[in-house]
């Protein structure tokens, strides 16, 4: 049974802006220390940042529904990328909370991007 579901497309271009302007500081409210060698590695970075924000703005609509949902911070979820395995999701803090109170059991994710737009999905299953 499905508990939750999200989606969410994120402008390259505002990624990059944002970069530019806030730098490290965006970064370390933004994002987890994993997330940012990952993001940093690539060729790209801005892409892969865009992603990663857009799976974590999809997830919080997956995990909405509460008021200690709307609490989640932009560290308490995190794309987790393995070598050669697809990306995935790791919930912590209130996330991990909210997503208990749900019986999530699993938690699916999909990303996809053009040169110009990133878009995640997030599924959270009960079995």
């Amino acid at each position: 049974m499905i508990a939750g579901v999200g989606i969410d497309m994120v402008e390259i271009a505002r990624i990059e802006r944002l970069l530019a302007s806030k730098g490290a500081r965006a970064i370390a409210r933004l994002f987890t220390d994993g997330e940012v060698d990952y993001s940093n590695a690539r060729a790209r970075p801005a892409m892969h940042f865009a992603a990663r924000l857009a799976a974590k703005e999809a997830a919080f609509k997956a995990l909405a529904g509460s008021d200690d949902a709307r609490l989640i911070g932009w560290r308490e979820v995190e794309v987790v990328s393995k070598p050669g395995g697809p990306p995935s999701l790791v919930l912590h803090g209130r996330a991990e909370t909210r997503a208990r109170e749900l019986g999530v059991q699993r938690v699916h994710l999909s990303l996809t991007h053009t040169d110009q737009t990133a878009a995640a999905v997030v599924i959270l299953a009960q079995r």
